[in-house]
């Protein structure tokens, strides 16, 4: 091989490897434009994501909704905001103020051993109750099973004052009602399910509309205050026209006799 065609050679390999690292530092740059960009719209992603999770923490929740929602109250309410709910026979001379919150175990029990009794005697003429929603257990446990009974039985109160007590009383039945800890009344879903046990509320279109649009929150709201206005410390808490009634145990004896010594003062 003469020199001239070796020197010719080496030449032509020494551009081939240039040209090969030329083409390598391209594919480097193009590679690192790549990662970086890939990098960037991570990262705006997840910026993004953030942003829009903190905007979303920060937006009102149903409850500071109906808190400036406009009011909307039950039928066979009366007074302020409709707050005053008594439910008798007009010519019944004396009035059982009964003061409950939804969530209250004891409340439960109130209901499971007095409520008959109390219906009995309503349904008899020997007084009315007045019945006041408490809230104060969603504060205490976090949560708005209080509330969100409450709105619920303000759209059964609508239907009818029975279909209001027989949805408390299966609110607060053994098989249905929750532990004050557990806050199963805040879904709809199980306020519902427990509404089909009552026959007026059973298939009730308008009933489940106010529960699931939360029609009567800012009511069960409104109604939260005049429990908070009231003094009362706890519930249950049962008075007779305003004075409030010991109860030795909750069975029906014991309260029938309580509730006679009230009445005759």
């Amino acid at each position: 091989m003469s020199s001239r065609n070796s020197q010719a050679n080496k030449a032509a390999a020494r551009e081939r490897l240039r040209a090969e690292r030329e083409k390598q530092v391209k594919k480097d740059k193009v590679r690192r434009q790549v990662l970086v960009g890939g990098a960037v719209v991570a990262v705006l992603a997840l910026a993004g994501g953030i942003g829009y999770a903190v905007v979303q923490a920060n937006q009102p929740g149903e409850w500071d909704k109906a808190a400036d929602a406009t009011l909307v109250a039950p039928k066979n309410t009366t007074g302020d905001n409709g707050t005053t709910v008594v439910i008798g026979k007009a010519d019944a001379k004396k009035t059982l103020e009964l003061y409950e919150d939804a969530r209250c175990p004891i409340c439960s029990t109130f209901e499971q051993g007095v409520g008959p009794q109390i219906r009995k005697d309503v349904d008899a003429g020997k007084y009315k109750i007045q019945y006041v929603g408490a809230t104060f257990l969603d504060k205490a446990f976090s949560g708005s099973g209080s509330k969100n009974a409450l709105s619920a039985l303000g759209a059964a109160l609508n239907v009818s004052p029975e279909a209001f007590l027989d949805y408390k009383s299966a609110l607060y039945s053994k098989e249905n009602h929750p532990e004050e800890k557990d806050d199963k009344f805040s879904k709809d879903d199980y306020l519902l399910k427990v509404a089909d046990e009552v026959p007026a509320l059973k298939g009730n279109a308008e009933f489940k509309k106010a529960v699931e649009d939360g029609t009567y929150n800012r009511w069960a709201i409104e109604m939260s205050k005049v429990f908070d206005k009231s003094g009362v410390q706890g519930t249950p808490t049962v008075k007779m026209d305003g004075k409030k009634i010991e109860l030795q145990d909750m069975t029906p004896q014991s309260f029938t006799a309580a509730v006679d010594k009230a009445i005759a003062g």
